[in-house]
């Protein structure tokens, strides 16, 4: 069965029509779409023949609507006129173009996410497009306005501005923290929630397990995650013990979804967040994103 839109005659044919139509004249009409006066007699010839019936009838220096013209004419002038009301409407407002940001699946979700309700209410005619990625994106060639990178310092772009630093402590929901955090021996009987990727050593178990003394421990068992906002997705579900990130899991850690074990923090030297923008000279909404960054940093 043919889709119906393939059965509709061509827009300018239609268009050529209803300017007839309105004229009764097919010189005023050429003069008001700006083509030739047989340009637009092939336009309605085209739309009598897609449709099988006149819509015109040709008099003496004069010409009418048959039955079928005036019933199309009808349904399309008031038609054609709302469309370009509308397409002159969009023209007129200009698009805004929202701030976009990206930063890690971990940043994006544990840090950012639970802020960002607390911007648009407090700028609501700014837009915000979160663009979280593993991959660390080109500013300047993917459209990014403001980039939050994890790297040392030696290794942040330049202008970067630092945001916070980095320490890690085991972490879990209540009920496994009230076994595990007792003794350090207690925390071996535990499963360990472990970050599956070599590129951060210090998220791993045998690094803060070696800092702590514990180098040949072997713990009850291991369940590994390709995100760290699984980790601590798992943590809070009671599934085992993670290695928190301080600044990522405070929120979780004040509201009690996790509790950290005291007096096991390991800070990693050198290492840090920072706060990237595409271009010296940002357009005005994104300073002030830019700036709301800084802010909920200086809160950490």
């Amino acid at each position: 069965m043919q889709h119906e839109l393939l059965t509709l005659p061509p827009l300018d044919a239609i268009r050529g029509f209803v300017a007839v139509a309105r004229r009764m004249s097919i010189t005023l009409a050429a003069q008001d779409l700006c083509l030739t006066q047989s340009a637009v007699s092939r336009q309605v010839q085209a739309l009598e023949e897609h449709l099988g019936t006149p819509l015109f009838v040709r008099k003496h220096r004069a010409i009418a609507l048959t039955d079928a013209g005036k019933r199309l004419f009808d349904l399309a002038s008031p038609w054609l006129g709302r469309l370009a009301e509308y397409t002159e409407s969009l023209k007129e407002s200009p698009r805004v173009r929202p701030v976009t940001i990206t930063a890690s699946i971990g940043v994006t979700s544990l840090w950012l996410l639970s802020r960002l309700g607390a911007f648009q209410a407090a700028h609501p005619h700014i837009d915000v497009r979160v663009a979280a990625n593993t991959r660390v994106m080109d500013l300047a060639n993917e459209g990014i306005d403001v980039a939050i990178r994890y790297c040392r310092e030696s290794n942040a772009p330049r202008g970067a501005i630092r945001l916070f630093g980095e320490a890690v402590v085991p972490v879990a929901s209540k009920a496994v923290a009230a076994k595990a955090f007792k003794t350090q021996d207690a925390l071996l009987q535990q499963v360990l929630l472990e970050l599956d990727e070599g590129n951060h050593p210090w998220l791993h178990w045998s690094d803060w397990l070696s800092a702590k003394g514990f180098a040949h421990a072997k713990p009850k068992a291991y369940l590994r995650f390709n995100q760290y906002d699984q980790v601590i997705q798992a943590a809070m579900e009671g599934h085992g013990v993670a290695l928190g990130r301080l600044v990522l899991v405070q929120a979780m850690l004040k509201d009690g979804r996790l509790v950290a074990q005291r007096n096991a923090e390991v800070g990693v030297d050198d290492y840090a967040y920072w706060l990237v923008q595409a271009t010296e000279s940002p357009r005005e909404d994104v300073k002030v994103f830019s700036e709301w960054i800084l802010q909920e940093a200086g809160k950490a």
